[in-house]
């Protein structure tokens, strides 16, 4: 079977998945079995595959009907121009996170002469802290996740980057107990515990600890903005993210804790994404 041939027959059989994005998928699956680019696939149609490339190929489509997530099946994700390894003890990278760390970011080369301290709650791949890190070397990063597996995966990504992060392990401030630093950023779990949306999609496939927070989605939330007071330096900043209609909620909870500055950041769907305020 030709490169043409084989992307014209997944994304036929994509259309049985629930992906909003087959053409896409069925590039990126070819992409991956082959180890080019997307370029190469339209650059060299005609190429034939081997037998060992068409059946793995056709393998990993039929478990993308299935519903499993891309970066599940190839092993990575982009995120901030950084690839990161995934699995399904953590979640996976979404741009909207981006705005996270783009914050961040805008917080912290305010003070170009000073060495921030941050600190990075539920890390899951690691992905935040890798990227902010990245781009603020100098910067003392530490992250933290209650999940062993998780922790191991963001370290990986850590070395892989070669980046310095101290990890540890426990529930939320827990291992950082006494401890202050100059920004703490946080993607929590948010969703409803009866959300519609859990079954659907990728979702489905990642774990239910880094998606739902209580009845309404803010149990974790709450406790974070409640005792990050504790851990911040005076005038550090809290950056949290949260669902599309939970901003006004999340500011509330802001201001009753004595943040100032309180505003939210709209993500690339221009929904409100990411909240945030100082002492």
């Amino acid at each position: 079977m030709r490169i043409d041939e084989a992307l014209t027959t997944a994304k036929q059989q994509l259309k049985a998945s629930t992906s909003d994005s087959i053409a896409l998928d069925a590039e990126l699956l070819l992409s991956f079995v082959l180890q080019k680019n997307r370029t190469y696939l339209y650059t060299w149609p005609e190429k034939t595959l081997s037998q060992t490339e068409q059946t793995h190929y056709f393998e990993l489509i039929s478990r993308r009907v299935e519903g499993h997530p891309i970066a599940h099946i190839v092993g990575t994700r982009e995120f901030w121009g950084m690839e990161f390894v995934v699995t399904p003890d953590t979640l996976i990278p979404r741009p909207d996170t981006e705005i996270l760390v783009e914050t961040a970011l805008e917080k912290m080369q305010s003070k170009n002469s000073q060495a921030w301290s941050f600190l990075d709650l539920g890390t899951g791949t690691g992905a935040i802290a890798c990227a902010i890190k990245a781009n603020q070397p100098n910067a003392h990063a530490t992250a933290v996740d209650f999940q062993t597996k998780a922790l191991a995966v963001a370290e990986q990504n850590a070395r892989k980057h070669q980046l310095t992060i101290l990890f540890k392990q426990g529930s939320w401030f827990d291992p950082v107990k006494g401890q202050t630093f100059d920004l703490i950023v946080s993607n929590p779990p948010y969703i409803e515990e009866k959300d519609t949306h859990l079954k659907e999609g990728d979702v489905r496939f990642e774990p239910i600890t880094a998606l739902t927070s209580g009845e309404d989605g803010l149990d974790d939330i709450r406790l974070i903005i409640q005792q990050a007071p504790a851990h911040l330096t005076p005038n550090g900043w809290l950056l949290i993210e949260h669902g599309y209609n939970q901003h006004e909620a999340v500011q509330t909870l802001f201001k009753a804790q004595g943040f100032k500055a309180v505003e939210s950041r709209l993500d690339y769907g221009q929904i409100p994404r990411v909240t945030l305020g100082h002492l």
